[in-house]
C-alpha cells in the first residue's frame, strides 16, 4: 500500500482554500464537487486496510484461556465464513435467542470460544491514540470481507423485524436538552453541518451511501472508526448519555438503517475527513 502521509495532510488542509474561495449560490455545488474529488483522491490508499490485516491475524491466531481462535466464530453464514457476513447483519442468532450486529456477536465469539470476559472485552472496546484494541481490528477484517456485496440483512425472524421497528421509532425519537433526534440531521435532503453533508438515513440513497461507507478510518483523528462508535458519538453530539457497548439501542438503529440500505452496494471500510 502506498500510503503518503504528507500528500494526505497537504490535501486535507488545501480542501477549504478551494471550497471558501467560492461564493454565491454556487458555493454549495462547488464545496460538494471538491469534497468529491478529495474522497476519490484518498480512496485508493485507505490505511484501513492495515487494520483488516491485523485482524486477520487476530482471527486466526490461538487466544484467550481456551487458548483458540476465531475460526469456528458463526457471524451468521455457517463456521468459520467471513466473505459476505457483514453485508447480511445485524441479523437473529439462536444460540443466544438475540439480534446481534457484528461487534457484540464478536464479542460473543471470543467469549464463548476463547474464553475472555465480557465486561474486560467490552470496558474499553474503542481505539485511542496510544492504545489498539483486537476487537476493532476484528471488525475491520470482517467488514472488509464484504467489500462489493449487496447490503442484505435477513429480517425474515419476528424479533429482527421488531428490532428494525425499534430503530425506526428511535431514529425520530427527541428528547435531551435541545430536543433532538436522529432525524433531526438525517430526514432531509441538502443539509450540512459546516464542510460536511448529513445523508437523509430516511432514503435508500441516503442509507446506502452512509451505512455502506461505514466503519472507516477517519484521518483527523487517525483512527479505524467502528459503527458502535459511530452511533455512540452521534448519540453524544444529540447531548443523550452514550449507550453501553452492544446495547439493543444500537443494534435496532443500525439494523434500521441496514433495512433502509438493502440492495445497495457496501463499499467499506471507508475514508472519512
Amino acid at each position: 500500500m502506498s500510503f503518503k502521509p504528507l500528500m494526505l495532510a497537504a490535501a486535507l488542509f488545501a480542501l477549504p482554500i478551494a471550497v471558501f474561495a467560492q461564493g454565491g449560490g454556487e458555493a454549495k455545488d462547488n464545496t460538494m464537487a471538491e469534497i468529491e474529488k478529495y474522497r476519490e483522491m484518498l480512496a485508493g490508499d485507505n490505511p484501513a486496510e492495515l487494520y483488516e490485516a491485523k485482524g486477520e491475524e487476530i482471527w486466526k491466531r490461538k487466544a484467550g484461556p481456551k487458548d483458540a481462535s476465531l475460526e469456528k466464530c458463526d457471524l451468521g453464514l455457517g463456521p468459520g465464513v467471513v466473505k459476505g457476513a457483514y453485508a447480511q447483519m445485524p441479523r437473529y442468532f439462536a444460540d443466544v435467542n438475540r439480534v446481534q450486529d457484528l461487534e457484540s456477536r464478536l464479542v460473543h465469539c471470543m467469549v464463548t470460544l476463547q474464553g475472555f470476559k465480557a465486561e474486560d472485552l467490552t470496558k474499553e472496546p474503542f481505539d485511542t491514540d496510544d492504545r489498539k484494541t483486537d476487537l476493532n481490528a476484528l471488525v475491520a477484517y470482517v467488514v472488509g470481507a464484504s467489500k462489493g456485496m449487496t447490503i442484505n440483512p435477513p429480517l425474515k425472524h419476528p424479533q429482527e423485524k421488531e428490532m428494525a421497528e425499534l430503530g425506526k421509532r428511535i431514529f425520530f425519537y427527541r428528547a435531551g436538552p435541545y430536543d433532538f433526534s436522529c432525524a433531526t440531521c438525517h430526514a432531509e435532503n441538502g443539509r450540512r453541518i459546516r464542510l460536511q453533508d448529513l445523508p437523509n438515513l430516511t432514503t435508500h440513497i441516503g442509507s446506502q451511501r452512509a451505512y455502506g461507507s461505514w466503519p472507516a478510518y477517519r484521518i483527523s483523528e487517525g483512527l479505524f472508526r467502528s459503527m458502535q462508535w459511530r452511533i455512540n458519538d452521534c448519540f453524544r453530539q444529540q447531548r443523550f448519555p452514550e449507550p453501553q457497548f452492544g446495547s439493543d439501542t444500537v443494534t435496532a438503529l443500525l439494523l434500521f438503517l441496514a433495512s433502509n440500505a438493502a440492495g445497495g452496494k457496501y463499499d467499506g471500510p471507508g475514508f472519512k475527513r
